[in-house]
This record gives structure tokens, C-alpha cells and sequence, in this order.
């Protein structure tokens, strides 16, 4: 396989997709190779991935939406404001449920070629300095809930401080009740898997 391939993972991807996702995901797709015709597709954590010098985006369905995730959405800058509004754990577009709720081609084409720019410059997240990292207090709110579930709260005691800081934070900067009611939903539903806040961001 060379890059610009289509891979039958992916096809078989969409085709057992649910009707509604099925155009959001071909759309995608085409997108993404018009702008980088050397985009390398793969299968990654059991939805597709499109790479180019390095992980750039991801689409993924669910039962009733679709996502469209950006690897370096933190150092995007996000002109209209399309992520703004979102929830992660929902990707950067939040929950798509049709065609129409999707950017212009125009928009989402100026999207994924800052996407490719930054692959190709090299341009990554910016670490923090080495060094013990000092635990955050967990939530009451969220401590209350790991303890109703016994593989998540076991997970997250046995994460490293930085990686239980990850998920502090994540739930703690929620601007809105109801977006911190979904994060630590899906703080629950991952930790419960034992998966780090970031996981599939890790190789």
C-alpha cells in the first residue's frame, strides 16, 4: 500500500456505518484527500485514521453521530470558531448528525490544510518542563462517581500523577454543568477500560 491508497478497512468502515453516517464520513473522506492526495489511511483504536508526516485527523460514527477529530486541535487557529463550541470527548466538531451540519468545503478544506501545514513544518504540542508533577485536588463530584465504579476508580489510582492531573483538569475547566457531566461520563467509561485521558493520542 502507498500513500493515497484508500484502504477496505476503511470502506468496510463506512459501510456498516448506520445510513445517516455513511454521506458525513464519504464527504470526509474526500475532503481529506483532495488537500493532501499523499494521505496515509489507517486504522487506528478501531476507527479511521488519516495520517500525513504523523498523526492529522480522524472521523469516527457512532449510533446516532459522527465525529471529526483533529490531532493538533490545541494548536489550530480555528478562524470560525468551529471549535469553540465543541466538546473533545465529542471531537472538534461536536456531534454531527448530517450533511448539513457540517462546514462548507470551502471551511473544513481551510481546516485540514493548517492540519497538513503543521505535520509539515514539524510543529508539535509544546511539553511540559520535566520534573515531579504535583497532584491536583479531585473533585468531590468526581471522586463521588469513580467510587460507583469499582475498574474505573482502581484505573485511576494506578495512573501516574500526570496522567491523573489530565483528567482533573479536563473535568475541572468545564465552563458549563452539563459539559462536565459529559466528561466525567466519559472519564468514567474510559478509565473503566483503563485508558489515559489522551489515549488516542498514544502509540
Amino acid at each position: 500500500m502507498s500513500c493515497g491508497d484508500r484502504i477496505e478497512d476503511i470502506d468496510d468502515y463506512i459501510a456498516k456505518s448506520a445510513d445517516f453516517a455513511k454521506p458525513i464520513l464519504k464527504r470526509l473522506r474526500d475532503l481529506v484527500h483532495e488537500v493532501c492526495p499523499d494521505t496515509e489511511e489507517k486504522m487506528r483504536w478501531s476507527f479511521p485514521h488519516f495520517d500525513h508526516k504523523g498523526m492529522m485527523l480522524s472521523m469516527a460514527s457512532f449510533k446516532g453521530h459522527c465525529a471529526l477529530t483533529f490531532a493538533k486541535q490545541a494548536l489550530m487557529d480555528d478562524p470560525r470558531g468551529l471549535f469553540a463550541e465543541s466538546d473533545e470527548a465529542m471531537g472538534s466538531l461536536g456531534r454531527i448528525t448530517s450533511l448539513e451540519e457540517l462546514p462548507s468545503d470551502k471551511i473544513l478544506k481551510q481546516y485540514i490544510e493548517e492540519a497538513v501545514r503543521l505535520n509539515d513544518e514539524g510543529i508539535k504540542a509544546e511539553k511540559k518542563p520535566a520534573g515531579r508533577a504535583k497532584a491536583l485536588a479531585v473533585p468531590d463530584y468526581f471522586s463521588a462517581e469513580l467510587k460507583k465504579n469499582k475498574n474505573a476508580n482502581k484505573a485511576f489510582e494506578d495512573f501516574s500523577t500526570s496522567h491523573r492531573n489530565e483528567y482533573v483538569e479536563w473535568i475541572t475547566d468545564a465552563k458549563r454543568e452539563a459539559t462536565r457531566e459529559k466528561r466525567i461520563a466519559q472519564a468514567i467509561e474510559w478509565l473503566s477500560e483503563g485508558k489515559s485521558r489522551n489515549w488516542r493520542y498514544e502509540r
